[in-house]
């Protein structure tokens, strides 16, 4: 079944031309040309992954984000972000309220192509679902879901690949670069920086309570996750 995207942006040239190569690589789409209507349409039809404007008429792609998140319907839904800003203020509130990734217009719609493909791509199940239990922590990649002393914790796609990728790396320590291109699957996407990264780290530990401090920052080198310290 192919995935579904939603496009949400007031420009409708703009929504032609992305609808038209998502379309054109085999994914379903559903359009909003505002905050209100692209809630409600998250929640009715529950997409794979919104491609959401951060300048709206009225509900603007920050506070939709924000919105999104805490509605445990649409919370674990992929948000990409597009933005005529380039400071990287920004970019940064952004995925601090939720966003998964980011664009820069003017883009090119191959390259929000790739990010899109590369974003639902991580979201699939795998062949062999493994369930892992570290502490309280329990990540079952199955059911893409995470739990903390039997409550399940809301995070977003790449959230949760973050989180999975530092625990399959055995205790050894990643930089910024290996876990862009085994997260994001792109390393060398010039607007695709470092912080992004942090940003994405900090949400993690912030969701899982107790447990955030498996997530080590090794400073001047990158991340890991220790699966020795006492819960």
């Amino acid at each position: 079944m192919s995935a579904t995207v939603l496009i949400v942006d007031d420009e409708k040239d703009l929504v032609d031309l992305v609808r038209y190569h998502l379309e054109k690589d085999g994914l379903k789409c559903l359009e909003a040309r505002d905050g209100e209507t692209a809630l409600q349409l998250a929640r009715e039809r529950t997409p794979d992954l919104i491609v959401l404007d951060l300048m709206l008429p009225g509900v603007d792609g920050l506070e939709v984000c924000r919105k999104l998140r805490k509605d445990p319907k649409t919370a674990s839904v992929a948000v990409i972000m597009l933005t005529a800003k380039a400071e990287e203020v920004d970019r940064i509130v952004g995925l601090e309220m939720g966003a998964d990734d980011y664009m820069v217009k003017p883009f090119s719609p191959r390259e929000l192509v790739a990010r899109v493909k590369a974003v639902l791509r991580r979201g699939l199940p795998q062949d062999l679902p493994s369930v892992q239990q570290v502490g309280t922590l329990l990540v079952d990649e199955g059911k893409h879901q995470v739990s903390i002393a039997g409550k399940v914790v809301d995070l977003t796609v790449k959230e949760f690949d973050l989180l999975c990728r530092l625990m399959k790396a055995n205790g050894r320590v990643l930089n910024r670069e290996q876990i862009m291109e085994t997260v994001w699957g792109y390393a060398n996407a010039v607007d695709i920086e470092s912080r992004t990264v942090d940003v994405h780290i900090r949400r993690l530990r912030e969701k899982l309570g107790e447990e955030q401090k498996r997530v080590v920052t090794v400073k001047g080198v990158g991340y890991r996750f220790d699966a020795e310290i006492d819960s």
